[in-house]
């Protein structure tokens, strides 16, 4: 078993966009790329990315810029917020963080954002662009795992492709860029959720296992064909009495047993989570490049 570090190549990414944004922005005086992410309410894990997306972009001379507001803020201010960053020439590109509060239609706040500055690719343009394959920002988890796979040069044309979990965010986009005829694409690719059939028996066929089920432990080792490919995109904190923090990570995927049958495997922390961080610096660099319209 091999681990596909996802840190390790989040950082020799992360050196690569440093010293392009030297070489085409600082040395030629120009002002870096500059990303904003708005932030309503106090959801733990919505901190945590946000503080992991500021720290990534001080990393490779981003500036960066956080909107704070309260969980009560209504949707037609959160709309204006929107439309002062769509208007804000030096704004390259910026996220609203998932979940917002319930009071608030997800739908509506993302169909607002300007398409050429949706760097989390969750606008319907951008969505639409990538399923025909054309220039587009893509949605920064299923980029990370594409991007996971080609660096540990992982074929997946041709192979039997299983994704388990079909959210906007992760399943059903990481499903279509998989089975497009491209690059770390031309899969055969199965979409499984909670109407699904006998999900243990279609997982066990699987070259190649995505996991983004939103369930701790769910995949074992029965569920995993000898040899595969396992990603998990699932995180979860539990309880430990073994870090000073009281808790520790875990996956989708019961690690310590699958581990052992799997040819590689993402681990959790460390696995999927920083390829979505840098994934984001990529496509905030593409904005300011221009190279989306």
């Amino acid at each position: 078993m091999k681990l596909l570090d996802g840190k390790l190549i989040a950082d020799q990414i992360k050196t690569e966009i440093a010293a392009e944004v030297k070489e085409r922005f600082l040395d030629q005086g120009l002002e870096p790329p500059h990303v904003a992410a708005v932030l309503v309410g106090e959801d733990p894990a919505s901190l945590t990315y946000v503080a992991a997306k500021e720290k990534a972009c001080r990393e490779v001379g981003f500036i960066s810029s956080v909107y704070r507001y309260p969980s009560n803020i209504t949707q037609e201010k959160l709309l204006e917020v929107v439309d002062f960053l769509n208007a804000d020439q030096e704004i390259d590109g910026f996220i609203v963080q998932l979940p917002l509060p319930a009071h608030i239609d997800e739908h509506k706040i993302i169909e607002r954002i300007n398409p050429v500055k949706d760097i989390d690719g969750f606008h319907p343009v951008n969505i639409g662009k990538m399923a025909l394959n054309l220039p587009c920002f893509l949605p920064a988890t299923p980029m990370g795992i594409l991007t996971l796979l080609d660096r540990y040069q992982i074929e997946t044309a041709g192979k039997n492709i299983v994704v388990l979990g079909r959210s906007h965010i992760v399943g059903t986009p990481v499903s279509i860029l998989l089975s497009r005829k491209s690059d770390r694409g031309n899969a055969t690719v199965t979409l499984c959720h909670s109407y699904s059939q006998d999900i243990p028996a279609i997982a066990s066929r699987a070259d190649i296992l995505v996991v983004a089920m939103g369930k701790e432990g769910f995949v074992t080792a029965d569920m995993v064909k000898q040899d595969a490919v396992v990603v998990d995109v699932g995180v979860h904190r539990v309880p430990s009495s073994e870090t000073k923090s009281g808790f520790r990570l875990k996956g989708d995927v019961d690690f310590e047993i699958v581990s052992r049958k799997c040819s590689y495997i993402t681990p959790v922390p460390g696995g999927v989570g920083p390829m979505t961080i840098v994934s984001l610096l990529q496509n905030t660099l593409k904005a300011a490049k221009k190279e989306v319209s």
